[in-house]
């Protein structure tokens, strides 16, 4: 398969079943609330050695906002309740509480399951934080030196899917780089979509396990392009560099299509193949075949 000058690679994404929130964070005006951003989504890139994979879904203006500031909505992805339950707590009440002026309200209010998030955070107040019920959502207002901090009582959580991805190969450096940013800006158009590395790009994709016992996971070797001709290598020829762009999304839905926009996107002069990473098919539930997503492209 081709797409523009670009080889369409027939291999598949493996990706894994995760649980999801989705936090609304505003502030006083946009400074203040790339600030709270900044901090919240830092250091979220993959659970493999971080508690929870963040990235921003999209920005909101004064009128998609509970109180009608500027706004952010932010995805949060765990494997489980809890651990998206324990790191929310940490990250809200490190990153964004002690950011000035901003609030926090939960992005979905009719999921079924829900875990603390203000109930928690609350206790900072030091027994001078009040609740407020409003239209059936409790929220705690905790004294801070600027004046309150405004937090949703818990956030609502559902069932998503994490890990999809995409290996561009291309010539050199530049190229790459071109078309990984092309790639990230169009999953950034779709709404239930993140991509949680640094610019939404890992440059250190990974294989499970590795030669040194105590590491769930090792450089991703055949993609490598310093290693070629010591391992079996899965790279074009003519690709000098690789970059991956992974994708979480809140269904597999959501998933395909932001691989596919990957795709189209990133296709053209200079990147010589699109490839995709999985594990044999042994791991993750959820496999995206690019020939089948882009079929019809």
């Amino acid at each position: 398969m081709q797409i523009k000058t670009t080889t369409i690679e027939d291999t598949f994404a493996e990706a894994f079943g995760m649980k999801y929130a989705r936090v609304i964070v505003t502030a006083h005006d946009e400074h203040w609330l790339n600030a709270a951003l900044h901090e919240l989504t830092g250091f979220s890139s993959s659970v493999i050695g971080c508690d929870l994979e963040i990235g921003l879904e999209t920005r909101l203006s004064p009128d998609q906002t509970p109180d009608g500031r500027l706004g952010v909505s932010v995805l949060l992805f765990g494997f489980s309740s809890s651990a998206i339950a324990n790191g929310a707590v940490n990250r809200i009440g490190q990153c964004v509480m002690t950011c000035p002026t901003t609030a926090v309200f939960d992005g979905m209010t009719l999921a079924a399951d829900k875990v603390a998030m203000g109930s928690k955070i609350r206790f900072f107040g030091d027994g001078f934080q009040k609740s407020k019920l409003i239209n059936g959502r409790r929220f705690w207002r905790i004294p801070v030196m600027e004046g309150e901090f405004l937090v949703e009582e818990s956030a609502g959580i559902d069932k998503g899917v994490a890990g999809g991805n995409v290996i561009i190969q291309a010539e050199s450096l530049e190229p790459a780089l071109e078309a990984v940013r092309r790639g990230v800006d169009a999953v950034g158009m779709l709404a239930g979509a993140i991509t949680p590395f640094p610019g939404g790009v890992a440059r250190s994709g990974s294989k499970v396990g590795s030669i040194y016992k105590k590491l769930r996971a090792s450089t991703s070797d055949a993609f490598c392009p310093t290693l070629r001709g010591r391992v079996a290598s899965q790279l074009d020829e003519q690709a000098h560099v690789a970059l991956e762009i992974v994708i979480d999304g809140v269904s597999a839905e959501v998933v395909g299509q932001a691989m596919t926009d990957a795709c189209l996107a990133a296709a053209g002069d200079g990147v010589v193949r699109i490839s995709a990473g999985n594990y044999g098919g042994e791991l993750g539930k959820h496999h995206f075949h690019l020939h089948k997503l882009l079929a019809g492209c």
